[in-house]
């Protein structure tokens, strides 16, 4: 018994439903894409390509768009010129696939939900609005919070956790969504050493497992060597590839402007 996508095998006592291919993640292409909020042009003509199983930061001075391209990406904010496509639609158009995580300064903190109701959300979409969460939806859940080391947390209100807590319960929502795109607005504001710590390993796996995992980063310490890929903005693309080629003094003159000093390893 099969179709397209699935196969039942039944090497085992009880029948298991395999899926018989994976369809890959593709890169994000983004074209020319220039957004103006009424007459100052936060980005203009930005085209770069962000690549799957690649770790990519987005960095660049305060103002420079970091988060108004992301936005824009993601269909949050209007493009005034250009096209951000996934293969061959709008990334906007497969929201199905996309996680983000806002920065922590936009969510409001106060809203009566334990750790458990924030991460039951992710899941929302593939249970489907006003349902009742399967069980292998709870599991995959609680795995997401045990990932990020906050399952003791489960029923405590959100509110009264710690900004670094906050934070990894915002990652294990993305993670129950089972997404193929995770995007994290300057996730590491806050946020204590280990949590830091669990962000990155957690962000290195996601991209070990060919996902598309996209950071604003505006640190230019040692952290910046965790990511593979950089994409320097100042309201336009600078640079964008491979770290070391997107560290130089030249790039980073051109962006911050003056003397820069940046963590070089």
């Amino acid at each position: 018994m099969t179709d397209s996508n699935w196969s039942y095998t039944s090497n085992t006592p009880n029948l298991r439903l395999v899926r018989s291919y994976e369809v890959p993640v593709q890169p994000i292409q983004v074209s020319h894409v220039s957004v103006q909020y009424r007459q100052v042009k936060a980005l203009e003509d930005v085209s770069v390509s962000v690549q799957p199983g690649r770790l990519t930061g987005l960095i660049g001075p305060n103002g420079a768009g970091k988060s108004t391209l992301l936005k824009a990406m993601l269909g949050l904010v209007p493009v005034t010129e250009g096209s951000v496509l996934y293969g061959e639609q709008a990334l906007a158009d497969k929201r199905d696939r996309i996680a983000y995580v806002p920065q922590r300064s936009q969510i409001d903190w106060q809203y009566p939900a334990t750790v458990w109701d924030v991460v039951m959300m992710g899941r929302v979409r593939q249970a489907g609005f006003f349902r009742r969460f399967s069980t292998a939806s709870r599991r995959k859940a609680q795995a997401a919070l045990e990932r990020v080391g906050m399952a003791e947390f489960r029923d405590r209100p959100i509110g009264q956790l710690s900004g670094g807590q906050q934070q990894r319960v915002f990652l294990a929502r993305s993670l129950a969504q089972e997404a193929d795109i995770f995007c994290f607005d300057e996730p590491f504001v806050g946020v204590d050493q280990k949590t830091e710590t669990v962000l990155f390993q957690i962000f290195r796996s996601l991209a070990n497992e060919g996902k598309v995992v996209l950071v604003v980063n505006h640190d230019l310490g040692e952290s910046i060597t965790h990511f593979d890929n950089l994409i320097l903005l100042n309201r336009e693309l600078i640079a964008s590839g491979p770290r070391e080629h997107v560290l130089n003094r030249d790039n980073l003159s051109q962006a911050y402007g003056g003397h820069v000093n940046f963590y070089a390893a």
